[in-house]
């Protein structure tokens, strides 16, 4: 039984590694540009049918996971420039709709490519073994999974927090009009910043397609969590992204051993019970 329970404790893990990925982005994109990207989820999407195009045209699954995160990223690139940029100054209900109807077209165009079924994407061959902790297996892939994202939020946080780019995204979030005065391209910086926090669920989408493979209607599910991890972790908070991320994804793993068709339920159990505790998320700012 104490296998059980670790075994659901470190997929809890993966998943609120994934979960941050997913989470960071958004918060990152919600911090710097006031604005709520519904079409988030959509991207993650994207990212996990690059990464099953790629391994089906050349089975090289590294290859697809440095794919996945430069297609998205361009791709949200080219959508921030064209769409999204003339919607900043306008209300969130404007950026709700606009967002809703670019998930909508991205969905859609996933089933006409690739078809309304669901794709199964194959381990990685190097990372289809267990890791043996004496009686006790674990897949390699998923410790993979774990640790890969683990180094991609510690150079994220090292982008934002050492770098002159951070200083010029938290700078931006504060007051971008004194940032422009003082000669950064403001668009420039807000388009850079949307297309990083929407490649980091690119990012996410290809490592998680090996484990639940990719189909049409994953983008509607992630993005529901996403928005749960900010709450809880509140709004444009990198520490409160990645605490609530992993308390989501532990609360879901062991759930489903302890109370399976409560999994989900307890999720927003968990963001209720931060709500009331603390209405602006564990790390949030009033």
């Amino acid at each position: 039984m104490l296998n059980v329970y670790l075994f659901q404790i470190l997929n809890g893990l993966g998943l609120g590694m994934i979960y941050f990925l997913i989470s960071v982005g958004l918060t990152i994109i919600f911090g710097l540009l006031n604005f709520v990207n519904f079409a988030h989820g959509a991207f993650f999407l994207v990212g996990a049918y690059v990464c099953y195009t790629a391994v089906s045209l050349t089975g090289n699954f590294w290859l697809a996971l440095v794919a996945g995160p430069l297609v998205v990223g361009a791709i949200a690139w080219v959508t921030e420039r064209a769409l999204i940029k003339r919607v900043y100054h306008l209300p969130h209900t404007f950026q709700i709709l606009i967002t809703l109807g670019i998930a909508l077209i991205i969905q859609e165009s996933a089933i006409m490519i690739w078809g309304p079924v669901g794709k199964s994407v194959p381990v990685p061959e190097m990372l289809r073994g267990v890791v043996r902790f004496g009686n006790f297996a674990y897949p390699e892939y998923r410790l993979f999974m774990i640790a890969f994202a683990a180094v991609i939020g510690l150079a994220l946080w090292l982008l934002l927090e050492r770098t002159r780019f951070g200083a010029l995204v938290r700078a931006g979030s504060e007051n971008p009009e004194q940032v422009a005065l003082l000669g950064t391209n403001i668009y420039r910086l807000f388009s850079l910043t949307f297309a990083l926090g929407v490649a980091l669920a690119g990012i996410a989408g290809v490592l998680s397609a090996p484990i639940r493979g990719a189909h049409p209607f994953i983008g509607a599910e992630v993005l529901g969590i996403a928005f749960v991890v900010v709450v809880i972790g509140g709004m444009g908070s990198f520490t409160g992204a990645l605490v609530g991320s992993l308390l989501v994804g532990l609360v879901q793993s062991l759930m489903t051993s302890l109370w399976p068709q409560g999994a989900s339920l307890m999720i927003y159990g968990a963001m209720a019970a931060v709500i009331l505790w603390r209405p602006y998320g564990l790390f949030g700012r009033a």
